[in-house]
């Protein structure tokens, strides 16, 4: 297999989420910055043009960061960041479903309208009208989530899952780009220095 990874929080997840796993897998990088991954022969393997995207040995492309994240879960032995039974993979993909939705697309969204415009205004549909209301829609999703979690370790209680890892990457990144966690959501603040301080982080 290999992976094609580039810089940002879509392929941040895949590499913590194989580090945490265990997982290696040789890596492609791609330039984003440059475009690469919008271009031949890249659009080939993966016509979103996006990264991360795992190739099997037997050449599928997987370019979704929850499928290729589940896939590995289930290639790979060990404990799994989904689910053991089907009532925590159910529980597992509820959060993750609800986090992408309403607080990761709504912060990605809010950047790439507004502080990352000059990259992505020739590459999608930006509408940055609506950049404010996205950033703003994402911070009070995770004052929602806030109330949620409290008393937990994680976002599914006390085990570690692809929910929190796909909430960690995206959070941390955009912590440092114009849209900072809010202090006063006191169980984020402590679940994200929890998770800041896993050796995963570093993946």
């Amino acid at each position: 297999m290999l992976l094609y990874n580039s810089i940002g929080p879509n392929p941040r997840v895949v590499r913590m989420f194989m580090a945490e796993r265990g997982i290696e897998i040789p890596r492609v990088e791609i330039d984003l910055m440059g475009g690469e991954n919008r271009r031949e022969p890249y659009l080939s393997k993966n016509p979103s043009g996006q990264c991360p995207a795992l190739e099997l040995d037997d050449g599928t492309v997987l370019a979704e960061i929850t499928a290729i994240c589940e896939y590995l879960d289930e290639k790979y032995p060990g404990p799994s960041l989904i689910g053991a039974t089907p009532e925590e993979r159910a529980k597992t993909r509820m959060w993750a479903r609800r986090i992408d939705i309403n607080i990761l697309e709504p912060m990605a969204n809010g950047f790439r309208y507004s502080d990352g415009i000059k990259m992505f205004q020739d590459r999608i549909h930006c509408i940055p009208a609506a950049a404010a209301d996205l950033k703003q829609i994402a911070q009070e999703k995770l004052t929602w989530l806030d109330g949620l979690i409290a008393g937990r370790q994680f976002v599914c209680g006390d085990r570690l899952t692809l929910a929190d890892i796909l909430l960690f990457a995206f959070a941390d990144f955009f912590n440092g780009v114009r849209q900072p966690i809010n202090q006063d959501n006191r169980n984020i603040v402590a679940w994200h220095a929890r998770m800041k301080a896993r050796p995963s982080a570093e993946a």
